[in-house]
């Protein structure tokens, strides 16, 4: 046989890729053996060792199998295409762990508050950053972290424990067919809108991811969907026919 051509298993022994990981690539048709021995045998030559090497040098860049077989099926093989759909690939892996560090940070900051954490509390404070994350882009969460050391921890402490109470003033509103335009709705309105304000610190991207996320969201406020859209609309109506 040719010294330039190569069983399956010469080929692993010489290239390091498994014969598994060959038989793969050629069931997909990613590197078939080009020629064939006198007993049947599929042998790879030259030029199948050669692609070999460049399918192995892009799954080192982290190219998909799929991505390999467009570089490689080109007329004309661009290394300033190839270059730059890594690029693009290593940027969103960098978006993406930064968006990590930040959620891991909120975690460990909500946990350096408390002396004791269960696993229920450490599973609702990771759930509800991640939900948050959903719905803010990185500059807005950068923005949420200045404007919280801003408004320091206690008055955080203060809104969240006011949230609830409003809320439930605002079911007795509604079951109590108070009219929106009354000075007990515009009351509660002016209340509600006060909070959401030292949130957004009158950010209108926030307040529009915010709403964002409790329209789509209710459970983040710790509401079932029709007790949100109830309650948001009252205080909505109360705000359109606000007096000036």
């Amino acid at each position: 046989m040719d010294r330039t051509q190569w069983k399956v298993g010469e080929l692993s022994r010489r290239t390091g890729v498994s014969v598994r990981t060959l038989h793969h690539y050629h069931a997909i048709g990613l590197l078939c053996p080009s020629a064939r021995a006198e007993n049947g045998y599929r042998l790879y030559d030259a030029s199948d060792v050669m692609r070999l090497q460049q399918i192995k040098s892009l799954r080192f860049l982290g190219f998909s199998l799929e991505e390999v077989r467009q570089c490689l099926d080109r007329q004309v093989f661009s290394g300033e295409h190839i270059i730059e759909m890594n690029l693009h690939r290593v940027k969103q892996q960098i978006e993406k762990s930064q968006r990590l560090c930040v959620q891991l940070e909120a975690v460990r900051a909500q946990l350096e508050q408390r002396q004791q954490v269960s696993t229920e509390d450490f599973v609702r404070i990771v759930e509800a950053i991640t939900m948050t994350e959903k719905y803010f882009d990185n500059d807005q969460m950068a923005y949420l972290a200045e404007r919280k050391r801003i408004v320091g921890e206690e008055r955080i402490q203060e809104v969240e424990a006011e949230w609830p109470r409003l809320m439930d003033e605002v079911r007795a509103a509604i079951a109590n067919g108070t009219d929106p335009a009354s000075d007990e709705a515009q009351s509660l309105a002016k209340r509600w809108m006060g909070l959401v304000q030292e949130f957004t610190g009158g950010n209108p991207s926030i307040q529009s991811s915010l709403s964002r996320m409790y329209e789509q969201e209710p459970e983040a406020g710790g509401m079932k969907r029709e007790q949100s859209r109830e309650l948001f609309d009252f205080i909505t109506r109360a705000q359109q026919v606000a007096k000036p």
